[in-house]
């Protein structure tokens, strides 16, 4: 399954964010992934529909972290 990984920063006053996008699993499959990316980064996040925000800069850790569980790129 393809999805997005990309670092926002607009509204959020300059702080940066991980943010993944175009995750087609139901909602408390995603919220699993988000709560085992949190867990595994030792950071906060959150998810907002089908889209999981990790606070920081972690573009890198996600996508090898959630290659390992089938998603690509």
């Amino acid at each position: 399954m393809k999805v997005i990984v990309a670092i926002e920063k607009s509204g959020r006053r300059g702080k940066q964010v991980t943010v993944i996008k175009n995750i087609q699993h139901n909602p408390q499959h995603i919220e699993k992934i988000a709560k085992s990316l949190k867990s595994q980064l030792g950071t906060g996040g959150t998810v907002k529909g089908k889209t999981i925000e990790i606070q920081g800069n972690h573009v890198d850790k996600v996508k090898a972290l959630l290659a390992k569980e089938g998603f690509t790129f």
